[in-house]
């Protein structure tokens, strides 16, 4: 993990490593507990996910930091990095507001003439598919523990779907695992964000990221 800031001294309940932590247990227990995604794994066990946390309250900032991340990525070899995600904790923590930002994302995509090279696929805690009841399982398939915005590499996709030739088939296998986990089975994992409450220091919310 990258070092903090000289204004942070103390582990705290709004340290960037307790959201880097609750997102690599989301992603542990979750994603590749339950095989979410069959191709989190590999580059989960090599290294390959760079964690990155933004503390702004701002839209805009976060779309500065998504476009820095953007260029990043686009620049450092796969096997270095082949994926990013972006947490965001403290900012478009409503679904609705979230789920227009991501129309900005993708527009900055195309400005940065990066689409069909990267992606950018989203999770967040309120997810919620249409036609959905709020506390319906089935949302969990898309939902993290703080809103995140996933930075994948178009090529690496088109290599797992080589390996793993049914892709199309995973979001239905997912709904069914889910079905059969049920509500209380979710919530057993463990994987929400922990509550600020439970850290006892103060300190000031900094950015933070892992390689």
């Amino acid at each position: 993990m990258n070092s903090a800031s000289p204004l942070q001294t103390t582990e705290t309940a709004y340290s960037p490593s307790l959201f880097v932590s609750d997102t690599v247990r989301w992603l542990e227990r979750a994603v590749i507990g339950l095989n979410l995604c069959p191709f989190a794994k590999g580059v989960h066990v090599k290294g390959q996910i760079h964690y990155q946390v933004v503390d702004t309250v701002e839209p805009a900032d976060v779309l500065r930091a998504l476009e820095q991340e953007l260029k990043d990525l686009a620049a450092m070899p796969a096997d270095v990095r082949d994926t990013t995600l972006l947490v965001v904790p403290h900012c478009l923590l409503d679904f609705l507001e979230f789920n227009d930002f991501l129309g900005d994302a993708d527009d900055l995509l195309e400005s940065m003439e990066l689409a069909g090279v990267l992606q950018i696929a989203s999770f967040h805690p309120q997810f919620q598919f249409a036609g959905t009841s709020q506390d319906d399982v089935t949302n969990c398939t898309n939902r993290a523990p703080y809103p995140t915005l996933h930075l994948l590499r178009e090529a690496s996709i088109d290599r797992a779907v080589e390996v793993f030739p049914e892709a199309e088939a995973i979001y239905e296998r997912n709904m069914e695992m889910l079905q059969a986990l049920g509500t209380a089975g979710w919530e057993a994992l463990g994987v929400k964000a922990t509550p600020p409450s439970s850290e006892c220091a103060t300190g000031t919310p900094v950015r933070d990221g892992r390689q």
